[in-house]
């Protein structure tokens, strides 16, 4: 029994040393990765980059925008929605392509009366029984937008996606018509809103885009890098689809991807067309964003997260690749194509992170059963090494800078009693990434094996207008 005793104690200590080891190193070179990005973020700031305020005087793009909306199961948001977008932009030349599935009786009926009584909706229902992928959605409504040029000879100047439940701006479009003059892709903030009940599962988007949205984003467009469309707040130039449909058969959007929003803004940039991400502020002195709401429950967040993770990290992989691969889209040279592949490796480290946040949980749990082991069992303690407790405090430093750069933009957006929560919502947000690329690793095998892939699309809800969302300057 005294031997089992030691056997035990061995293990449990050799066990969460090495697991210690391996999530100490994993995570000091993630967090090097952040900090150097956070550097160049901030010369960045330091060096030219002013505060825009509203356009003037700009030339903007005259012609009729399209506003595409696939839409699979949304009874519940999506009239809502068409009304706030035809009551914001209201003057403007827009119509709205609308994407349904013959089997989705309910959204269909809940837009009917809309759709028959306002010209600027145009209801395109698919072939085939939902949910497909968002992919051959909208490329559905990318042909009905060409067999419109041609019945109505009157080519469209762009393309803007959007999603079900989103609340958009009333300058939004505005803003597209003049950024667009000079970039093929343009993309605004994401905000999500911040439901009260769900003020951690929920309350983690809003830590996330406002970190994403007003740093990751800020940063590649200041350095002339492809910027990732959010796949909502999204506006790209009529040549530019053009351009990715002609590459792909007609089809701009790959209907095999579970991110095609993501791929489409890399695309546009390994094609050499310029992009931008554009923080700008309306006439009235409010950001020029689009609001939306996330999933409040756990189950729903992991499934979420895991449909990006495959998207972006797995199966965008193997379709994207690296910049200047063989066989792949990149064509770059230069310091350029080093700095895209770094962005590309920011993009897919999320399993390789969800791995090193799962050990040092798993050797944090070890280290408590070996210090009660100590206390009960009489197990022999063994002090730290050197090497060991300066990889642990080098850590921990990173640590507490990457929690203060997260509530310093939540903060932003969202105040300061939301910034100071945001700090152990980053936990929150490391549960629900382990299992995110758990379920992302089990949907990319299944995907490989069937050769299959569906819409695992996220249930959206009413929200009322302004809850859990303050305007707030941003600094």
């Amino acid at each position: 029994m005294e031997y089992l005793v030691e056997w035990l104690g061995w293990l449990t200590r050799w066990s969460g040393h090495e697991l210690l080891l391996f999530a100490s190193v994993g995570i000091l070179v993630i967090g090097l990765d952040d900090l150097l990005f956070d550097i160049l973020w901030l010369l960045k700031q330091g060096h030219g980059r002013k505060k825009k305020g509203p356009l003037h005087d700009m030339p903007a793009l005259e012609g009729r925008i399209a506003i595409f909306v696939a839409a699979w199961d949304e009874a519940g948001v999506l009239p809502l929605m068409l009304r706030r977008a035809l009551d914001a932009w209201r003057g403007d030349d827009f119509r709205i392509y609308l994407g349904c599935y013959p089997n989705d009786s309910a959204t269909l009926f809940s837009i009917a009366r809309l759709v028959r009584h306002d010209p600027r909706i145009r209801l395109v229902i698919g072939p085939h029984d939902g949910p497909t992928t968002k992919g051959d959605n909208l490329n559905r409504l990318w042909d009905a937008l060409c067999a419109d040029e041609q019945v109505e000879d009157k080519r469209y100047v762009a393309v803007v996606l959007h999603d079900a439940e989103d609340y958009v701006h009333a300058e939004e479009l505005a803003l597209y018509r003049r950024m667009l003059v000079s970039n093929a892709m343009v993309q605004i903030p994401v905000v999500p809103f911040l439901d009260p009940r769900s003020r951690w599962v929920g309350g983690h988007y809003g830590d996330e885009f406002a970190e994403a949205h007003g740093k990751e984003l800020v940063l590649r467009s200041a350095l002339g890098l492809p910027i990732p469309s959010a796949g909502v707040g999204c506006a790209i130039t009529r040549n530019a689809m053009a351009l990715l449909a002609l590459e792909r058969g007609g089809q701009p959007f790959r209907v095999e991807s579970l991110t095609e929003d993501y791929e489409i803004g890399v695309l546009i940039g390994a094609y050499g067309l310029k992009s931008c991400f554009a923080d700008r502020y309306g006439a009235e002195g409010d950001h020029i964003v689009s609001r939306g709401s996330f999933p409040g429950d756990m189950r729903a967040a992991i499934r979420q997260k895991a449909r990006w993770i495959t998207g972006i990290a797995l199966a965008g992989w193997a379709q994207l690749g690296w910049p200047t691969t063989k066989g792949q889209v990149f064509r770059w040279r230069g310091k350029r194509v080093w700095l895209t592949r770094w962005m590309l490796w920011r993009d897919r480290r999320a399993p390789l992170a969800a791995i090193v946040i799962l050990a040092a949980y798993v050797a944090l749990v070890l280290g408590a059963l070996d210090l009660l082991g100590q206390h009960f069992l009489g197990w022999p303690t063994r002090p730290w090494d050197v090497a060991m407790s300066g990889l642990l405090l080098l850590n921990a430093a990173l640590l507490i800078w990457r929690l203060g750069i997260r509530g310093h933009f939540t903060g932003r957006w969202y105040g300061w009693k939301q910034a100071w929560l945001a700090l152990p919502r980053a936990f929150v947000a490391n549960f629900i990434a382990i299992f995110a690329a758990g379920r992302a690793l089990v949907t990319y095998c299944q995907m490989l094996r069937s050769g299959r892939i569906y819409w695992d699309k996220t249930s959206h809800h009413v929200y009322d207008d302004g809850i859990g969302w303050q305007e707030r300057p941003v600094q």
